[in-house]
């Protein structure tokens, strides 16, 4: 680093997905991202990955770098460790006997996955001291990797390596607890009779993090977590402030109030090289914010191949999501009938529930040539989408931070977003002169389809519409800014 900055930080991050090697939802994005930007500024980020079973090609007939060891029952569980690289950073693909037991990433029961990533984050940690890398500070993300932040408050304190390393969680999604844990944390020596600070039944005292805990909390990862880590982040301002209240805090709400002092929220980033419709090779008709024009052609191939009615003058509105009830595209649906009933187009990419996948399915049936839906998903279907559709709805129930608005921006498709978390907090309203989307309040469909009427209207005041997608296209989301606020968590902690 030049001279005169801060002393470089050594981070440990570890992540149960990174992008491009292994993506389900938006953490794959943050922890692809994050780090190497990170190392671009002079710090020793270093990522740390399960081996899960898609991956296992990238470590074929390799030997590992490291074979650290867990304690579990009194015995040594062996793991290892195979080093690759991402957008330069050092990744550690771990192993060992319950990973390899897995086969896939996540379980619908978070119980079956606890001894996978319990001995995951506690062998992550182990590496570092086989690598002999210290590293200042941990930062886990969720409830898969809390493990670590449990150990490092009880067992660390007292160990030499350790005692000196602080954590930082990040809370990308609150009500995933990583419920039914507590025989996989006993199994490895972190059930909570292990340390007097996690006895349930201890007298709470002001300050103290496991005390003011709710005894239901204790077999659940991601509350105790947040319980041992030095600071939580949640990935934006306004969701830090939203789980304090009993609509987002999942029960937990009442013991975050007590503890603000350790709670943050900075916003998720995009990779401005990745997201550029100036040079995504998946659009067939790249444009910037001078050849906005250019979009009419995206629209035309969009609806050509998803086979509705090759009309330019009719609005047409893009979902990109997962198809669950946080993303509340279940109310987004009446809404959606009422809009193709107008003569105006819908298509949706996602997959989820398969419920909420027939309900999308029958609704494009009910809107033949006008709406469409293609389960699964497609990075080229979803740029054309970014790049084409002339809205882009997003009525999420709650939304910790959300990326998909940040990229229809960029790409020039209007967002229609519900006012909570980072959607709030990156979509202003059009009724502002800077406003680049349309906002809605109330999780229903009424609220939803009076907001569809306003973008509506907006699509045929063209130079409205232009100039707010303009202001879209503008935004810079980039990970500078939010990597200056991690560091800054970051010595906060470390001056403590």
């Amino acid at each position: 680093m030049a001279e005169g900055n801060p002393k470089p930080v050594k981070v440990l991050f570890l992540s149960a997905e990174a992008a491009p090697l292994i993506k389900v939802g938006g953490l794959a994005d943050v922890a692809g991202a994050l780090p190497a930007e990170m190392r671009r500024k002079g710090h020793d980020v270093r990522i740390v990955l399960p081996l899960h079973p898609s991956l296992r090609r990238l470590t074929a007939g390799k030997n590992p770098d490291a074979r650290p060891a867990v304690s579990a029952r009194g015995s040594m569980m062996q793991a290892e460790a195979y080093r690759i690289d991402l957008n330069g950073v050092p990744v550690y693909l771990l192993d060992g006997p319950p990973l390899r037991a897995a086969d896939s990433i996540y379980h619908s029961d978070a119980g079956r996955d606890a001894p996978k990533y319990v001995f995951f984050s506690l062998a992550a940690l182990e590496l570092a001291r086989g690598l002999g890398w210290k590293p200042d500070l941990v930062h886990t993300n969720d409830w898969h990797t809390a493990a670590a932040n449990l150990w490092l408050a009880g067992h660390g304190r007292q160990d030499r390596f350790f005692k000196n390393t602080r954590s930082v969680l990040s809370i990308h999604n609150l009500p995933y607890f990583g419920h039914n844990a507590g025989w996989a944390l006993a199994q490895f020596g972190l059930g909570v009779p292990e340390h007097p600070a996690f006895q349930p039944d201890s007298n709470p005292v002001e300050g103290d993090r496991f005390g003011a805990l709710p005894h239901w909390a204790f077999s659940m990862l991601l509350p105790l977590g947040i319980a041992a880590a030095d600071m939580n982040i949640t990935v934006s301002p306004s969701y830090a402030e939203e789980i304090l209240t009993p609509e987002f805090g999942a029960g937990l709400e009442d013991y975050l109030r007590t503890q603000q002092d350790r709670l943050t929220g900075i916003l998720n980033g995009i990779d401005p090289a990745v997201w550029d419709p100036s040079t995504d090779p998946r659009l067939p008709h790249p444009f910037g914010r001078e050849s906005i024009a250019v979009r009419a052609a995206n629209k035309a191939e969009l609806q050509q191949r998803m086979r509705l009615d090759l009309e330019p003058d009719v609005p047409l509105i893009g979902i990109v999501s997962r198809l669950n009830e946080q993303k509340g595209i279940d109310l987004a649906l009446p809404a959606l009938a009422c809009w193709c009933g107008r003569g105006n187009q819908a298509v949706i990419l996602g997959a989820g529930d398969p419920w909420l996948e027939q309900q999308c399915q029958a609704f494009a049936a009910r809107q033949r040539r006008r709406a469409a839906v293609e389960t699964g998903y497609h990075d080229d279907l979803a740029s054309l989408i970014y790049g084409g559709a002339d809205f882009f709805l997003v009525p999420s129930r709650y939304e910790p931070c959300g990326i998909s608005q940040m990229i229809a921006m960029r790409y020039g498709s209007l967002p229609i977003v519900r006012a909570v978390g980072g959607l709030k907090d990156t979509v202003r309203d059009i009724s502002d002169s800077a406003g680049t989307g349309v906002v809605f309040t109330d999780a229903t469909a009424p609220s939803a389809a009076m907001a569809l009427g306003r973008a509506e209207e907006l699509f045929h005041q063209k130079d409205r519409l232009i100039a707010a997608q303009t202001r879209g296209m503008e935004k810079d989301f980039g990970w500078a800014r939010s990597v200056e606020e991690y560091l800054a968590v970051y010595r906060r902690v470390l001056d403590r």
